[in-house]
């Protein structure tokens, strides 16, 4: 008892963890007591969250017995239940199941059934198939016992079928028997649910085991199951039962079963089989081979493949394509039909997926039907009507009805055969009127066709049409037949079975039979029910669509022979009447009319002889009547029968033609018009116009055409446009507007504008043809027309039955409907060519580029095109998919071209075609994915967006994880989801993947899914989708759920549809650009005047017939002045807190996005509503800009009297402009600008400070607008900015600057980092946010950027920071690279020096010459100010002159002189508070001036003081090169030259050879563009400049290690900067510009021949490129740069050998990409094109064959001109070579040979030396060292010093020979700069600058000149041509003195006296500095 007592104290739950299990036991018991008393959210359920499992796997079967009821009151009780679900489950199915105990396995089952009703079913599903896998059969059998149990009692809806089904066939596979007795069990229970559905999926069970399943089937009852048990969300439905069961309601019972059983498909219960990967691997060759056995081998494993009832979705265009090939062209019938049977398989097998591929084959299979074989025509039955299924009728509409006109009769037979399929399978709303007109007439042709069996078919089918449309919809395509084939047609239709056994719509009565003859007394007339004539597929308000059908009776009437007629009006009319009806006397005709027209007036209605009445009229003289009087009264009789009679169409067609006759006469015209009106609203107008306009274009006189026209014109405004025949009018205007008579013309058009009220812009579609000087009339007449509605029809049966909305109706459908349909459309199917297919499909993208312009070109030439296109939408669906984006758009803009060309039958093309362009949009590329949105779109207009939404397609994009696709996808549907009225049911598979967006990492994609949440909820519903989360995470469900309770209050109302919008939609459509331009032009004296004074604005360019157009009613003076009289802005009280409050709140959209959508723009238009007076909503919403500039106009005059008002709804207003950015018209954006000017200063001076959200939605569009390309609104802008930091923090405003500086456009990062810097220089570093370092690390990245003016301001901006806190800048900013670095420093150097420390920020005067962005210094003038600034004066100026005169605005420029502002100050100086100045002692002038230290570290004088740290010494020093201040510059050069010159020092240079040419380069770029300029300057110290500095670069390229550190990217800027200082002419000028010109020729030449030969050559290949790009770039500077490459291809034989070949050709073909042949042609000159020929050939030569193997660098060979370039040069290299060893050298050898031998002889020595001399200056090419070489010592030491000898008595200039160089002693190449002349050059002309003499010994001079003679060639330099013509005698002298000295002598003599020069030089250069 002791041990009871030490756990009876213990509290309940650590009760249940005890391990006695008394104590476990008392736990439970108290639990459940505890579980089923306390509340559902109490806390104390958290406590056994974690251990109620422990009660279900209790070890002792008593505990755990009391554990499981503790449990089960656990989960039907606690609110966190649903947490613990997969852990109880668990333990449930291990440790409870395999109980013996039959309670525990209850409680178990109900444990299971609790969390189904909480909402986890599918959990509960889970664990529970899972027990199937478990080894003990208890298990499994409680597992399947406890499935069926909640099948049962929840029905198929909350518990999933497809798993059980899956798991049935292995449990009937047990060897248990009990487990095979549940598994039937559940087969029953399942079967009572899904029915037959579930047979095929049973049919692998054994027989026996089948044939129970089935004895148990039928006893299963017919009644549908009923949910018993319900979730806790589905209590409603639970409470509706219990209702119906109370009232015991057996119909509604069926109606509430009927909703809980819902029918199940087996095909969803199965799992798709991937099929393409198990192809044979040879599958493709094989279906293409030349034996048909191989072929069927293909074919037979494809079947067996295809079996398969449900496959897997792919990409199966390949296989389709293949299968289409062996129907439509193999001849084997056996191999068709197999192929047939494989097409069958894939379509039932993949089912709407195999859609896209429908439109391929169905003309491959109806083309195929020619064949007779009774197997291949059912095979291919099978094939079409799978396929069939997959798609719908309205696709392969186009295809069936190209091949009903076939020739063939088997053809035509089977596609009406399979017409009848199709159309008993549809309903009526899948057999639209429009689908059915074009298939029965079609049919109704072969219904005439000669062979019998393809008229019963097409009986059949017209049978099935009316079965299912309905009598009333077929009948009027009938009206042609004869009454046995209609009653043919009726019977077909009485045998058609529907599908579903649907009975199709009630027949009408039968038409009425023709009357056999003519009547003896009266016309008969019979009233048949039908639509009026003319376009049966336009019908308007007799049509279907209307609200309330009016349907006219037409009379019908047999025609009557003369006879009858005559007895007729003889009955009727007085005798006298009839008499004088043909006397020749036109007194008694005029006497016998007016009898007749009283009789006419007079008779009875029933009793009228309307045909005899008229045909009286015609007796002689008839309608040739001369007397107008009596044709007058003629006409009036026809109006007055056709009025009150029964007028038919056959007394009508009597009179048409005299009446079109009488059109055009002056005066009867009139009465002839009203005639035709009459018999218009007696017979319809559809009928007569159709027959007028035929009979008028038959007449000869051009007045009867145009008048008629006119009287059309004015009918179809009376009458509407109800039943219009548009194809016959378009005909006949056409041939009007061709007319030579300008009156026939005039009419047409008038006529076109009218029919454009009702048709809109698809009326012009039709013209697109005519000339463009008749287009633009037609335009004109259009734009005048924009904005009007159509008048309500006043004649005919419209008039009755619908008003202005009757009249919209017809315009609807009369007029628009069918519009597309009757444009003339091209079959392009022949013009794909298997050839342009294979282009569009090529390798090589050039080809495939080609090949796409072709189809464009296809396109572009028929304009519009029918919907088979052959196999052009797979072809173009793989460009989608294109490695280059080029051709993706390009492809995108052809999908463009082609919707645009198709029109509504595009809808075929969507799945194809359509669906890739979805997955276009997750593109990385901006503009790649903006171009699939203006492609989708294009589509969407033509398609509609319910073909996008069926099937799987877009549900499997939205799956994929990329969050630009999925951003671009969900703003669509939130655009285009709203606009329609119902959405297909597939819609609710797009579900899942939208509630991941919602949980995306992506922020815009959450944000996008929020968006559409909505949207789905308006047609999907709240609970659907709040049923679908069940599938979620818990933690996802719960974030889920909240979103969609929060998107619940913003569900918007659904769209009525664009039915009523459709008429007003295309007076916008219609050439906006040419409406615009137009109406500005036509508007635009109107809108100044109305500038000029608002409330006299006049609404003269109205128009004043008819009603206005909807938006734009015309007001009248008084009432447009008593609008404008109210304020313009209402003050709603807490209006602005509620607005805050509904945003946050999610209530209304943020104000955030890239571009304004519509939606953004009606939410704005919503809220301002209240707040706004009417008509100044009006203005701000306008279409027109000029009404946007009215309404700022009006703002600005009541912006200070209405003051408060325009605060409360400040908001609003800022909203409003930030719209005006995005707009593209100035003159509105620099209103915008103007006003909120005016705003922010009003704002300012009432102390105003804008709210969070106000700054929020506007200053980010503000900082947009700065980076404007105009200077005139940046300018604007940035007085707006600096208004902007007084009504708002500038530490806020500081983020949103710093989110600019992230813009693409360099504008706006410039000027972003210029507003920054203002701000830290008045407002301190606490402005930074939000911290000082983060926010300069990211304006420090800007000093790299590649813009200039981006890289100063961010320069200037960083100084900023450094003048306001010193050195800490260089901690803010961390890590720089070198060059960024170097320029920092460099400009806070400057900066230093121009602006000490100790001033004050305010600019001194002068200051601004010094800054290069002067700008940084002027803002901070402008922002802080005392109360009244001039600045401000000039605005209120500004304000108060545009107030006066707003018509008048002065112009005010930065330098303009206001004139009236001096005199306003000089006459009201008070008003001017002048700002304090600062007091100065002057005393203290004259105090020493003490020079402030600099910032900077002191230069040290020489280097032996920094051994300490040389590597930073030097990086200061070299800092210091590219310095501002000359003389600094100058003194760090001198120190770098003292450490060159010692050999012991220059390896401190190491490692930084860049960072001082890099230096040096900016040193040379500053004196080139500053110093020089500054005329303050002298010359002298700039020279001394530029000498220090290349001689600096002439002495680090002296030294090879340093020499060969230079990189490509520095060596290019050197030479660059070298090259701009010898082409600048004001050196030239100079009197020591020489010098120096020929000091940086020196320094080029060393420059090429020491550094880096591979970077050098590329660095100049390079800047050749950049200068040809370039259009700055001086010819001169591309022409030194050519004779640079020239110079470094001379000295490529020696040089080859060091070059990277590899680079030197990537360069040259990077070069040739930009600049191909064609293009380098097109230059001005073609030395760059002949200078990249000579490198190339020069390399070629030099290397060979072997060149072709270093192209490995270049990515993409054969696309490159370069590859092709060198093998036709080493092609014909080869050849030269091989010609060229054959003939010259033999020749040469033997002329040499010839030459030695008399060389050899005695006698004939010195004519052979004379020979050889010549042959040499006449051969300078031939090698004779080589010749040389073959002959002995002393014969080649003979040849050298006679050949010297000679050449000095011929006064010779070239070099001697040599055994070993050749003839000629030429140094090696590049060496010039060694030649003593040239040390001597320089030498003479410092000598000069120093006031020393030239006198020199004259044998030292002939020294000199002998060195020069033999070692140099000769010199270019002007100053040495002294010395040319003195060579001679040197060299003479040089013979006679030393003519047996050895070669080596002279040669070490020369380098002696090189020597000696070079030390001079070094010490006159050492004295210089």
């Amino acid at each position: 008892m002791g041990d009871d007592s030490d756990w009876m104290k213990l509290p309940v739950d650590q009760k249940c963890e005890h391990k006695v299990w008394k104590a476990r036991l008392n736990g439970y018991e108290e639990a459940l007591k505890l579980f089923q008393r306390i509340d559902d959210k109490s806390p104390e359920w958290a406590k056994y969250q974690g251990i109620i499992k422990k009660f279900v796997t209790d070890s002792n079967s008593v505990a755990q017995l009391k554990g499981l009821e503790a449990v089960l009151a656990y989960v039907e009780n606690a609110n966190v239940a649903s947490r613990t679900v997969g852990e109880v489950l668990s333990g449930v199915v291990c440790k409870v199941f395999n109980q013996p105990k039959a309670r525990a396995k209850e409680l178990a089952s109900d444990i299971c059934l609790m969390y189904i009703e909480i909402e986890k079913a599918d959990i509960v599903q889970e664990e529970l198939i899972k027990g199937f896998e478990n080894k003990n059969p208890k298990v499994v059998v409680a597992c399947v016992e406890t499935i069926r149990r909640a099948l049962c009692e929840f029905g198929s809806k909350t518990v999933t079928l497809k798993p059980i089904v899956k798991v049935l066939p292995k449990l009937f596979e047990s060897r248990e028997k009990a487990v095979r007795h549940e598994a039937k069990l559940l087969a029953v229970e399942v079967y009572r649910w899904i029915r037959d559905s579930l047979r095929p999926l049973l049919q692998n069970i054994s027989s026996v085991q089948l044939k129970d399943l089935e004895e148990e089937w039928v006893k299963v009852p017919s009644s549908a199951p009923r949910q018993s048990r319900f979730l806790r969300s589905q209590q409603d439905l639970r409470a509706k039962s219990e209702e119906q069961q109370a009232v015991a309601g057996s119909d509604e019972n069926c109606e509430d079963v009927a909703d809980s059983a819902p029918q199940v498909d087996a095909y969803e219960l199965l799992d798709p089989v991937e099929i393409l990967s198990k192809l044979p691997k040879d599958f493709y060759v094989k279906i293409e081979a030349k034996k048909w056995q191989e072929r069927k081998e293909a074919l037979e494993a494809l079947e067996m493949l295809a079996k398969h009832p449900k496959l897997d979705n792919g990409d199966y265009g390949d296989v389709v394509r293949a299968l289409k090939r062996v129907i439509g062209k193999d001849t084997n019938v056996m191999l068709v039909s197999l192929a047939a049977k494989c097409l069958a398989g894939l379509a039932f097998g993949l089912r709407k997926k195999f859609g896209m591929y429908a439109g391929d084959v169905v003309p491959t299979i109806l083309d195929k039907f020619k064949e007779k074989k009774l197997v291949v025509v059912q095979s291919l039955q099978e094939a079409i009507n799978a396929v069939f299924l997959t798609t719908t009728l309205q696709n392969l509409s186009e295809d069936i009805l190209a091949v009903m006109d076939n020739k063939n009769p088997s053809i035509k037979q089977q596609a009406s055969l399979f017409l009848t399929r199709s159309i008993s399978l549809s309903t009526p709303s899948t057999l639209p009127k429009s689908l059915l007109k074009p298939l029965c007439a079609a049919l109704l042709k072969q219904v005439n066709d000669p062979a019998p069996e393809v008229r019963d078919a097409a009986f059949k089918a017209l049978g099935a049409a009316m079965k299912v449309a309905g009598e009333k919809a077929v009948n009027p395509f009938l009206a042609d037949i004869d009454k046995l084939k209609v009653d043919k047609i009726k019977e077909s239709a009485d045998n058609v079975e529907l599908a579903g056994g649907k009975k199709g719509g009630n027949p009408q009565g039968p038409p009425p039979a023709k009357p056999s003859g003519p009547p003896k007394k009266a016309p008969v007339y019979k009233d048949v029910g039908v639509a009026k004539k003319g376009k049966p597929g336009a019908e308007g308000g007799a049509g279907a669509k209307s609200k309330k059908p009016a349907e006219t009776k037409e009379i019908v009437e047999t025609e009557l022979s003369v006879e009858v007629c005559d007895e007729l009006a003889a009955a009727v009319l007085p005798a006298s009447c009839v008499k004088m009806l043909d006397s020749s006397n036109w007194k008694e005709r005029l006497a016998s009319m007016e009898e007749f027209y009283q009789v006419a007036e007079q008779i009875d209605i029933s009793e009228m002889p309307c045909q005899a009445l008229v045909r009286m009229l015609a007796k002689k003289p008839g309608w040739k009547e001369t007397n107008f009087q009596v044709m007058q009264l003629k006409l009036q009789v026809v109006a007055v029968v056709a009025q009150r009679g029964r007028f038919s169409k056959t007394s009508a067609s009597v009179v048409l033609d005299a009446l079109v006759e009488k059109m055009g006469d002056v005066k009867c015209g009139g009465k002839a018009k009203d005639a035709l009106t009459a018999i218009g609203e007696a017979c319809s107008l559809s009928w007569i116009a159709e027959q007028v306009v035929s009979l008028a274009f038959t007449q000869k006189n051009p007045k009867n055409q145009a008048e008629t026209l006119n009287w059309l014109a004015n009918a179809m405004k009376e009458f509407g446009f109800t039943g219009i025949n548009v194809k016959a009018f378009i005909n006949h205007v056409k041939t009007a507007l061709g007319a030579s008579n300008p009156a026939i013309r005039a009419a047409a058009i008038s006529l076109l504008g009218v029919m454009y009220l009702y048709m809109g812009a698809s009326l012009r579609m039709f013209f697109e043809d005519e000339k463009a000087a008749l287009l633009a009339q037609i335009d004109a007449e259009f734009e005048k027309m924009q904005g009007q509605t159509p008048p309500a029809p006043t004649r005919g049966s419209t008039k009755r039955t619908g008003g202005q909305e009757e009249g919209e109706e017809a315009k609807e459908e009369g007029g628009a409907g069918d519009i597309m349909d009757l444009l003339p459309r091209t079959d392009i199917s022949d013009k794909i060519t298997e050839d342009m297919v294979s282009k569009v499909g090529d390798k090589n993208w050039k080809i495939r580029k080609e090949g796409l312009n072709e189809v464009a070109a296809v396109l572009s030439e028929a304009k519009f095109i029918k919907p088979s296109v052959g196999d052009l939408p797979i072809t173009l669906k793989g460009r989608l998919s294109d490695s280059n984006k080029i051709l993706v758009q390009q492809t995108l803009s052809i999908m463009q071209q082609m919707a645009t060309a198709m029109g509504p039958a595009l809808k075929q093309h969507v799945k194809t075609l359509g669906i890739p362009v979805i997955t276009v949009l997750g593109d990385i590329k901006n503009t790649v994915r903006a171009a699939a949105m203006a492609t989708l779109n294009s589509w969407v207009e033509q398609t509609g967006m319910k073909e996008w939404l069926e099937g799987e397609e877009l549900s499997e994009e939205l799956k994929r994880e990329n969050p630009f696709l999925r951003q671009e996808v969900l703003g669509w549907l939130a655009v285009h989801l709203p606009t329609m009225r119902s959405v297909p049911s597939d819609l609710m598979l797009c579900v899942p993947p939208l509630f991941g967006c919602l949980e995306d990492r992506n922020v815009d994609v959450r944000k996008r899914a929020q968006d559409v949440l909505p949207v789905f909820m308006m047609h999907l519903g709240f609970d659907k989708m709040n049923k679908a989360t069940g599938k979620l995470k818990p933690a996802s469900k719960d974030q889920v759920v909240a979103m969609l309770d929060k998107a619940r209050a913003l569900i918007p109302a659904k769209s009525a549809g664009p039915a009523k919008a459709a008429p007003t939609k295309p007076v916008s459509s219609v050439h906006p650009a040419k409406a615009l331009a137009a109406l500005s032009k036509s508007q635009a004296p109107i809108e100044e005047s109305a500038f000029a004074d608002p409330k006299k604005a006049k609404p003269g360019a109205l128009p004043s017939k008819g009603k206005a157009a909807a938006g734009k009613k015309p007001l009248g003076k008084g009432k447009e002045e008593e609008d404008k009289s109210c304020p313009i802005f209402t003050m709603v009280p807490n209006g602005k807190d509620i607005r805050v409050k509904d945003e946050k709140s999610l209530k209304t959209l943020k104000w955030n996005f890239g571009s304004p959508r519509d939606e953004y723009v009606e939410q704005l238009k919503v809220q301002m509503a209240p707040c706004v007076a009417k008509w100044l909503q009006e203005e701000l919403f306008h279409h027109d800009f000029q009404h946007h500039i009215k309404a700022i106009n009006s703002m600005i005059e009541c912006l200070e009297e209405e003051h408060e008002a325009t605060v409360a709804c400040l908001d609003l207003v800022l909203k409003w402009y930030t719209l005006r950015f995005f707009d593209t018209n100035t003159s509105v954006l620099m209103k915008a600008l103007e006003y909120l000017k005016l705003l922010f200063l009003s704002l300012s001076k009432h102390n105003y400070h804008l709210s969070e959200q106000e700054a929020n939605s506007f200053i980010p569009y503000l900082v947009l607008k700065v980076g404007e390309s105009k200077d005139v609104v940046r300018k604007d802008v940035r007085a707006i900015m600096g208004m902007l930091c007084k009504v708002y923090p500038a530490s806020r405003m500081f983020p949103f600057l710093m989110e600019g500086t992230k813009s693409k456009n360099s504008k706006q990062r410039a000027e972003c980092l210029e507003e920054l810097g203002c701000l830290i220089g008045f407002y301190g570093m606490s402005v930074c946010q939000p911290t000082a370092a983060k926010s300069l690390k990211e304006i420090a990245v800007h000093i790299g950027d590649r813009d200039t003016s981006v890289r100063n301001t961010a320069l200037n901006t960083v100084v900023t920071v450094y003048n306001v806190c010193g050195e800490q800048v260089y901690k803010l900013i961390g890590n720089l690279s070198e060059k960024d670095m170097s320029m920092l420093e460099e400009r806070i150097k400057r900066s230093a020096k121009k602006t000490p420390a100790s001033t004050a920020p305010t600019p001194k005067q002068g200051e601004e010459k010094a800054l290069p962005n002067a700008s940084l210094i002027q803002k901070p003038s402008n922002r802080v100010q005392p109360p009244v600034k001039l600045s401000q004066i000039r605005l209120n100026a500004l304000v108060q002159s545009q107030q006066a005169e707003p018509s008048h605005v002065c112009p005010v420029g930065e330098f303009y002189l206001d004139l009236d502002l001096l005199e306003q100050l000089e006459s009201d100086q008070t008003s001017v508070v002048l700002p304090d100045l600062v007091q100065h002692k002057l005393g203290d002038l004259l105090d020493p001036v003490i020079i402030p230290e600099p910032k900077l570290r002191p230069v040290p004088t020489h280097f032996d003081e920094l051994h300490a740290g040389p590597s930073s010494t030097i990086n200061l020093v070299i800092s210091q090169v590219a310095s501002g201040d000359i003389n600094t510059s100058m003194q760090a050069l001198a120190q770098i030259d003292e450490v060159l010159r010692q050999e012991s020092m220059a390896e401190v240079m190491v490692g930084h050879t860049d960072q001082f040419l890099i230096a040096t380069s900016l040193q040379l770029r500053l004196a080139h563009s500053t110093h020089m300029a500054d005329t303050r300057l002298p010359r002298e110290e700039i020279f001394k400049l530029y000498s220090c500095a290349i001689g600096n670069m002439l002495t680090l390229f002296g030294v090879a290690q340093l020499a060969k550190e230079a990189s490509m990217g520095v060596l290019k800027d050197l030479v660059q900067g070298l090259v701009t200082v010898l082409l600048d002419p004001r050196i030239e000028e100079s009197q020591d510009g020489q010098q120096l010109i020929r000091s940086v020729n020196m320094l080029l030449r060393r420059l090429f021949k020491a550094s880096d030969q591979t970077n050098i050559l590329s660095a100049l290949l390079v800047l050749l490129q950049d200068s040809l790009l370039s259009s700055t770039v001086s010819p001169k500077f591309s022409e030194l740069i050519m004779k640079c490459l020239w110079r470094m291809i001379k000295f490529l034989p020696d040089t080859i050998s060091s070059l990277t070949l590899d680079k030197i050709l990537l360069d040259v073909h990077n070069f040739m990409k930009i600049f191909p042949k064609d293009r380098l042609r097109q230059l001005k000159t073609d030395m760059p094109h002949h200078t990249l020929k000579i490198l190339l050939h020069t390399l070629c030569r030099l290397e060979g064959p072997t060149i072709l193997d270093h192209l490995s660098l270049i990515e993409d060979k054969s696309e490159s001109e370069l590859e092709a370039h060198l093998k036709r040069v080493v092609k014909s290299a080869k050849t030269d070579r091989d010609t060229a060893d054959t003939v010259p050298k033999s020749k040469d050898a033997e002329v040499l040979g010839e030459i030695f031998k008399k060389i050899s002889s005695k006698e004939n020595s010195k004519e052979g030396v004379s020979k050889l001399w010549e042959f040499k200056q006449r051969h300078p090419e031939v090698d004779l060292a080589s010749h040389l070489k073959k002959l002995p010592q002393t014969f080649q030491t003979f040849v050298e010093q006679s050949l010297n000898t000679l050449c000095t008595e011929r006064g010779d200039k070239a070099r001697t020979p040599s055994p070993t160089t050749g003839v000629g002693l030429d140094p090696t190449p590049g060496r010039d700069e060694l030649r003593p002349s040239v040390y001597q050059e320089r030498l003479k002309i410092l000598r000069q600058l120093h006031g020393l003499e030239n006198n020199t010994k004259p044998q030292q001079r002939k020294d000199e000149d002998k060195c020069a003679s033999l070692l140099s060639k000769p010199p270019v330099a002007p100053s040495m041509d002294v010395l040319q013509s003195k060579m001679s005698q040197i060299l003479h002298n040089s013979q006679s003195q030393d003519q047996r000295r050895p070669q080596s002598s002279a040669d070490s003599g020369s380098t002696g006296n090189l020597a000696d020069l070079m030390k001079r030089l070094q010490k006159i250069k050492g004295n210089q500095q």
